[in-house]
């Protein structure tokens, strides 16, 4: 196996906790169709997949109100939901071990490059990634394979074996694992996140860790 020189972090449940921000927002969102939700842990499933896909598989919004509401996700998300974000322990000390290592890290997530790159300014670990790509405002890029490709292409990686064998896929949900495999790509399933071993194991994640530090010392192996 090739040596792993670059290393793609989804960002939300594996780098950061979005839980409050996001249910938060979930729910500004809802109330807006009359749709109150006081358990905001029942919205955990909306963390990591693209929002319009949750809302439409969660509370049958057609693809129309499904943007619509995405759009009014985005007027408490931009203005608290980001801010009410924690940084995993250990997570710096991570990134500061595989950067003195040589290794090449970015950041691949759906959620908006514009609210990924705020995020990270705030907590101080932009200086960590060459690159942060995410979707784009109108979510005409906001599958995970297609984010991948995206940060394949600003990093250098060209499509071919030889390239993507030295890349590997860091997140807590399948959508992670699933869209690293549409290019190839090795993948590591964090369960601190929200996706868990079950659905890591179902979808094929090639490693599995439970801890960051668990998560450190197998990134610095491969």
């Amino acid at each position: 196996m090739s040596k792993k020189t670059h290393i793609l972090f989804d960002l939300d449940g594996t780098l950061t906790d979005p839980k409050e921000g996001i249910t938060k927002s979930v729910s500004y969102a809802l109330n807006h169709y009359g749709i109150h939700v006081e358990d905001l842990d029942s919205l955990c499933p909306f963390i990591g997949p693209p929002l319009t896909d949750s809302y439409k598989k969660y509370f049958n919004f057609s693809h129309e109100q499904a943007w619509e509401a995405v759009l009014k996700y985005r007027e408490y998300f931009g203005q608290r939901g980001w801010q009410e974000n924690k940084e995993y322990p250990g997570i710096r000390e991570m990134l500061r071990a595989l950067k003195d290592s040589g290794r090449h890290l970015m950041v691949a997530t759906s959620k908006p490059e514009e609210f990924a790159l705020r995020i990270l300014d705030h907590f101080g670990l932009t200086e960590y990634f060459e690159f942060i790509g995410g979707a784009d405002m109108e979510e005409t890029r906001n599958r995970k394979a297609d984010v991948i490709g995206y940060v394949l292409k600003q990093c250098g990686l060209g499509a071919g074996e030889e390239a993507v064998s030295r890349a590997v896929m860091v997140g807590d949900r399948e959508h992670d694992v699933l869209g690293a495999r549409q290019w190839g790509i090795e993948t590591v399933g964090v369960m601190y996140g929200y996706g868990g071993r079950q659905e890591l194991e179902s979808c094929g994640a090639d490693y599995m860790v439970e801890t960051v530090e668990e998560l450190r010392r197998l990134l610095l192996s491969l």
